[in-house]
């Protein structure tokens, strides 16, 4: 046997075999943008709180038809209510009446307080002696709102007037310079008639 007649050794390589890696990378892609366009049409698509679907709008539409159906009925109702008007309303307690040595115990301090100022006025002139006279005036108002004992009622309101009504002329004739002691015995005069009612 000959030298070429002899067989050659031959290494065989086997083929490497494709990877199928880009397969799969390719559709895991697919698969998420997939999943992206899902979502993004749910986001814009499906209603989210605080919006109206579109669906209740026909509803919308039909709730205020009934509406007019029912606006009558409050009418009638509302007749029976003007009946509360008609009860009587609850009258105040009458005021008590109060006894004489109450009442004189209410206004001596201003009626003392009115023979004190008679005397400073006496004493003074002017406009000194007018703003006496003025502070005297305004416890005269206090006098005419106390509540008398309805046995003096009549008399006291008319004896603080003639005494209010002096006194006005006692402040006169001081602020224009006249005759004050005649003034001043006229309302020395009706504070005594005051006192005498009380009895102080």
């Amino acid at each position: 046997m000959s030298d070429e007649q002899q067989p050659r050794a031959e290494w065989i390589f086997p083929e490497p075999k494709q990877s199928n890696k880009g397969r799969i990378w390719l559709i895991v892609g697919l698969s998420v943008l997939a999943l992206a366009i899902v979502g993004a049409l749910l986001f814009f698509f499906l209603p989210r709180d605080g919006e109206v679907s579109p669906t209740p709008s026909p509803t919308a539409t039909k709730t205020p038809t009934p509406t007019p159906t029912f606006t009558p009925t409050p009418t009638p109702t509302a007749i029976p209510t003007a009946d509360p008007t008609t009860a009587p309303e609850p009258t105040p307690p009458p005021v008590p009446d109060p006894d004489i040595a109450t009442f004189a115990a209410q206004v001596q301090p201003r009626l003392d307080d009115a023979s004190t100022g008679l005397s400073i006025a006496a004493g003074s002139s002017g406009q000194d002696a007018a703003q006496v006279i003025e502070t005297l005036q305004q416890d005269a108002g206090h006098l005419s709102d106390a509540a008398a004992p309805s046995s003096i009622s009549s008399a006291w309101y008319e004896a603080v007037g003639q005494y209010s009504a002096r006194l006005g002329e006692l402040r006169g004739a001081f602020e224009g310079g006249g005759d004050t002691q005649s003034a001043m015995g006229a309302a020395t005069a009706a504070l005594q008639e005051l006192r005498t009612l009380v009895g102080v």
